[in-house]
């Protein structure tokens, strides 16, 4: 019986050390091997503003490209382009048909394509079958042969790298503690930031007023940022709510809310 892989790329599949992370997945060199191609964007900006229709067309032409080469190695392979997000998009292709494998093929570090945090922990905690995080060389040229420079493993089931990190009840989503710590940091932080437009406004007169719209802006603007993560670390967790506008809004909050503390802060005192 073949050996039945879903193998997941992130650019085109070429060249024999690639190739045959494919051709010897099977000790009997016999592969029923199908090729998911997430449609991912090509940089973080397009993907938490959701670009669709490039995205699409660029994965058609990586699987084409990759089917092409793996026939010219004597591999037959059919594929499919899938979600953007590499996980997601092996998970749907075991619901279709099941899988002995799943090997994941990225850029090394840092022209990763994927923008969903640490790609081999989420791969370990969603993907049941056994697991191989392909890493190719990033320097390469297109059309160039992939040079394999890493490979991790993971044996069948999954892994909960949360288990032993998590905040929360049964009435709440399951919160690693920096999740936690990170909503509670910005809570607290935009409540000074309020305070403090609070109070540039009983010290602003005249021609300093303005300056009261801007640390009364800033705080707004803050706690706006504030709540949509809050909101999506408690009430989106059904959705997934970990790609793109997960890290935007969490790099907004981290890099916001200090910066409109002290913003309010300096204006407070030069007031």
């Amino acid at each position: 019986m073949s050996h039945r892989v879903v193998a997941v790329i992130a650019d085109p599949i070429s060249g024999s050390e690639a190739i045959e992370q494919l051709r010897f997945a099977a000790d009997d060199g016999e592969v029923d091997l199908r090729l998911i191609a997430p449609q991912v964007e090509a940089n973080l900006l397009r993907h938490t503003l959701g670009d669709v229709d490039e995205p699409r067309r660029e994965a058609g032409e990586r699987l084409q490209a990759s089917l092409d080469s793996l026939r010219e190695a004597g591999l037959d392979a059919r594929g499919e382009i899938g979600d953007p997000d590499p996980v997601q998009a092996a998970r749907d292709a075991l619901l279709e048909a099941p899988a002995d494998e799943v090997v994941i093929f990225e850029r090394e570090a840092p022209e990763s394509r994927w923008f969903e945090g640490d790609l081999t922990e989420r791969a370990e905690e969603a993907i049941e079958p056994p697991l191989r995080i392909v890493t190719l060389a990033s320097s390469t040229a297109p059309g160039s042969p992939s040079h394999v420079v890493d490979v991790e493993r993971a044996a069948r089931g999954t892994i909960d790298h949360e288990a032993e990190h998590e905040v929360g009840s049964a009435y709440l989503p399951g919160l690693s503690r920096g999740d936690f710590a990170g909503m509670l940091a910005g809570v607290v932080g935009t409540i000074v930031a309020i305070v403090l437009a609070a109070a540039v406004g009983t010290e602003s007169n005249g021609p300093e007023s303005g300056w009261k719209a801007v640390a009364i802006g800033a705080a707004i603007a803050v706690a706006l940022v504030n709540m949509a993560h809050v909101v999506g670390l408690l009430l989106m967790e059904s959705v997934r709510y970990r790609g793109g506008f997960a890290r935007f809004f969490r790099t907004l909050s981290l890099v916001g809310t200090p910066a409109a503390v002290l913003l309010n802060l300096i204006i407070l005192l030069s007031s």
